[in-house]
């Protein structure tokens, strides 16, 4: 009796397979949310859906109670020169369908979005991280303060207008028995730059440059 081996899916079959179930999720979610999504679009083989500010909990809410039931974390995009200059990201996994979805939102420094700690309290930390980091608010967010900057820190360090040395430099003080703040002064040393290639000879003499020129 011979074994009947089972049959081996390509790779391409299975990525065409892929493609056209993220294209069946992405026809039930417009079709369930409506005008709460603004666009939705399938690239290198991943499904993003944005959706309007306005409906952001109501969107996530459908996608949790349609499979979507892990979130894996939320964070943000700078984009300065927009009006609104965030985009707002969650990825969400459908585990029983092996599926994922990006689920994006746009968001300025003022107005707040609602908290996603009601549909799932795993984001808690990722909005607090959010808001240190890019200074978003969270409506209705339980604890919405810094967690990776220290109190009293001045700005938003993941903003694309954020200085890279920051604006202030922290040390002890002896005499005051505290850590305080100080603007950063940079030296004048840290200021010049040699960008010379390092292939290339330098036009001045460099320390042990004299050991060549020793008879």
């Amino acid at each position: 009796m011979t074994d009947v081996q089972p049959a081996v899916e390509s790779p391409a079959s299975h990525a065409s397979a892929h493609r056209a179930q993220l294209q069946a999720l992405s026809e039930k979610i417009q079709a369930g949310l409506g005008s709460a999504v603004l666009s939705s679009a399938i690239r290198y083989d991943e499904l993003t859906v944005t959706l309007d500010s306005a409906q952001w909990i109501e969107g996530l809410s459908f996608l949790r109670d349609n499979g979507f039931v892990s979130f894996i974390d939320l964070t943000a995009v700078d984009w300065p020169a927009r009006e609104k200059r965030f985009d707002v990201v969650a990825h969400l996994l459908d585990p029983q369908a092996n599926l994922r979805v990006r689920v994006k939102t746009d968001a300025d420094d003022i107005t707040p979005i609602p908290s996603a700690v009601g549909v799932w309290p795993a984001a808690n930390w990722y909005e607090r991280e959010t808001y240190d980091m890019y200074g978003v608010l969270f409506s209705g967010h339980p604890d919405l303060r810094r967690m990776l900057t220290d109190y009293g820190f001045d700005g938003h360090p993941l903003r694309k207008d954020f200085p890279l040395t920051g604006y202030v430099e922290v040390r002890y003080d002896d005499a005051q028995k505290r850590v305080v703040y100080e603007p950063v002064k940079l030296s004048q040393e840290f200021r010049s730059f040699d960008f010379l290639s390092p292939w290339e000879a330098a036009k001045y003499d460099l320390p042990g440059d004299e050991k060549a020129t020793k008879g």
